[in-house]
């Protein structure tokens, strides 16, 4: 039996508690072994109903356990780095939730960290383990639509509550840091390079002050994404790669479903018809699942993480330009 790595969990989050935990625990190499939270009521309530060995009233005294090997942070946003870096001090290997920071000069901030302690920093962008986007990267590396020029992609979902945490500015609430992160990881691991400049155009809540609706063209050296994130649209995600010979699209590109297969569409462009159309369907996965057990096997066995800090970076560098465009009208040079 492999041995596994004993993760500790930040906070009682939703995410954590209804999605990441359960899918980590079912993986080879994963062990969810302590929780924490600021009401060690909570903690142990949460503890109790997903089976976790150990609660915790407050996050240091979570770092200071020594038997746990790595932390996972889904805390607020304005969160993210400042218990990162305190996990990373206290000899812990960190897989933080998305968007990495609030600002790129805190993304970067993580760099002198992680080489200080030696420990793996990563973002949890957990599309990036599904069988469907590693057969994305595979069809494009083949040349299967020929020399890949355009993305698309649209985001969305409808909520306004005010209490709601992704409606909330001062926790890094709005449309394009929850979601249109994703768009920019779509287009960035498709073209597999950076963009160098961004236009973004934003539309804010009038009440909440938050991004509602937020549009972005990104000039790559390779071509063109454009994408459209919103939190107050009709849900739906879908994602076009476009090539000289033909296009794919991912189906369900963000919230893989995990009780039924998941289709990716090759068109070869024969038709308007779509009667070129070849469907690749992937069996049931859990790509939070996928996610864990890719991070701990890098603690493990020293293989890759599945997006690595520098990764991380580069996401928050196009999140901040395009703020930058939004405001001042005009094209943004995406920092590196």
């Amino acid at each position: 039996m492999n041995k596994k790595v004993r993760w500790g969990v930040l906070s009682t989050a939703s995410i954590g508690v209804r999605k990441v935990i359960p899918a980590m625990q079912s993986g080879h190499l994963s062990a969810v072994a302590a929780i924490a939270s600021r009401d060690l009521a909570k903690a142990r309530t949460v503890a109790a109903e997903l089976n976790i060995p150990t609660a915790y009233g407050s996050y240091e005294e979570l770092l200071a356990d020594p038997s746990i090997d790595a932390i996972y942070n889904p805390l607020p946003n304005q969160l993210h780095v400042p218990w990162t870096i305190r996990a990373a001090e206290a000899g812990k290997h960190v897989l933080c939730e998305k968007p990495l920071s609030m600002t790129l000069a805190e993304a970067q901030s993580l760099l002198a960290v992680r080489d200080r302690t030696g420990v793996l920093i990563g973002e949890a962008f957990m599309i990036r383990s599904h069988p469907q986007w590693l057969r994305l990267r595979a069809l494009l590396d083949e040349g299967r639509i020929g020399a890949l020029r355009s993305i698309a992609a649209f985001f969305s979902y409808f909520n306004t509550d005010p209490a709601n945490i992704r409606n909330i500015p001062e926790t890094g609430g709005g449309a394009l840091y929850d979601i249109g992160c994703y768009c920019i990881q779509a287009a960035r691991t498709g073209f597999a390079q950076q963009p160098t400049r961004v236009c973004g155009l934003i539309d804010r809540d009038p009440h909440l002050h938050t991004d509602r609706l937020t549009s972005a063209l990104l000039d790559f050296p390779a071509g063109h994404a454009i994408f459209t994130c919103s939190t107050q649209l009709v849900p739906y995600q879908r994602v076009h790669f476009f090539g000289t010979k033909g296009r794919i699209e991912i189906e369900i590109p963000f919230n893989a479903p995990t009780d039924r297969p998941t289709r990716l569409f090759i068109d070869d462009g024969r038709d308007f018809s779509g009667s070129g159309i070849a469907t690749e369907t992937f069996p049931t996965a859990d790509q939070y699942t996928l996610q864990g057990d890719a991070f701990s096997r890098a603690i493990l066995e020293g293989t890759p993480i599945p997006v690595t800090l520098e990764e991380g970076i580069a996401n928050m560098a196009v999140i901040e330009a395009i703020f930058q465009s939004a405001e001042s009208g005009e094209w943004q040079i995406v920092q590196t």
